[in-house]
């Protein structure tokens, strides 16, 4: 096949967004990457080496883009939650390979880094809440991680009951906010 792109690295990381999302992680294949950006067999191997290379890249740029929007959403644990849980539905291919590091390289220095400034700026608005410091501050932004990532996955998978209703938004803000009561 005839390379036409200007940019294959990210043909190939759009094309693998694309197959996850309507196959899921398990499912990616190099040979179906190279068909969907439409190049040789060997043009993912060239940039990324093997499947965990791609994923390894789509979770970077996941938790980038998760930090980005987290930052977006202020130093206000509620706003930083919905954040969260809209970033995981309108980011879903992202969303789900960032949290199954046994499929991609976990300690690549892109990985860490990134991670570690979503990590942050989550708990930026957990720490605005709480003045607790050490071990109780890192179990409440764990609390509070869990609670966003919970509710981002149940609603994902069409598992929260249907009465709660269909806007996201309102109802990942009243969820966040039980967090912190009265605030």
């Amino acid at each position: 096949m005839p390379y036409h792109h200007g940019d294959l690295r990210r043909a190939i990381l759009d094309a693998a967004i694309d197959s996850i999302s309507a196959n899921g992680s398990a499912a990616l294949s190099l040979r179906e990457l190279s068909r969907r950006a439409g190049v040789s067999h060997a043009a993912p191997i060239h940039h990324f080496g093997d499947k965990a290379g791609v994923l390894t890249a789509l979770a970077a740029e996941g938790f980038e883009r998760l930090a980005d929007a987290l930052a977006a959403a202020g130093d206000e644990f509620v706003e930083a939650g919905v954040a969260y849980v809209r970033f995981a539905v309108t980011h879903k291919a992202h969303f789900e390979v960032m949290f199954r590091p046994d499929t991609y390289h976990a300690d690549d220095p892109s990985v860490l880094a990134a991670r570690e400034r979503a990590n942050q700026a989550l708990v930026s608005g957990v720490h605005t809440k709480t003045a607790h410091t050490g071990r109780e501050a890192r179990m409440t932004g764990i609390a509070a991680w869990s609670l966003v990532h919970g509710f981002a996955t149940l609603w994902l998978t069409g598992a929260l009951p249907a009465d709660l209703g269909d806007d996201l938004n309102v109802v990942a803000r009243d969820v966040a906010a039980r967090l912190f009561p009265g605030d």
